[in-house]
């Protein structure tokens, strides 16, 4: 049974390695449980591959169903990474800006630029990042 402070999805094992265990997943949206969604083209699925420490106790074998899971509050870390912050600053420029700046066009693409350096550090320290979302797999 799930807890309700973890994110489970269902997998497949694609590959084991002594490091990695990768897990592909396949992410949905809301329509693509729809009796209509092949009529309407609006469903998405995308195949996911989720890198998750390998467990050398595990009996796991390439193929086999698994679930995938982290912690609730990796997601909404992950949330305000991506999506809050750069959002934040975009507002925060583009408000400072409109007093000092009276063309529009160049606001925007100041603030957008903003923004754009922000994901160029969220890139450069990607690395970091990853050693603090980790990933493992549920019996089922």
């Amino acid at each position: 049974m799930a807890k309700k402070n973890e994110i489970i999805h269902d997998g497949k094992i694609i590959e084991i390695t002594p490091d990695f265990t990768s897990v592909e997943i396949v992410s949905s949206s809301a329509c693509s449980s729809c009796h209509a969604k092949e009529l309407c083209g609006m469903s998405e699925e995308q195949e996911k591959v989720i890198m998750v420490p390998t467990d050398p106790y595990s009996e796991y074998a390439v193929g086999d169903d698994v679930k995938v899971a982290t912690k609730m509050t990796m997601g909404l870390k992950a949330v305000w990474i991506s999506y809050v912050i750069p959002l934040a600053i975009l507002m925060i420029l583009i408000l400072s800006l409109s007093s000092v700046i009276g063309n529009e066009f160049l606001m925007g693409g100041v603030a957008i630029a903003g923004v754009a350096v922000y994901y160029f550090f969220i890139w450069l320290f990607r690395d970091r990042l990853s050693d603090q979302f980790e990933f493992y797999i549920k019996a089922n």
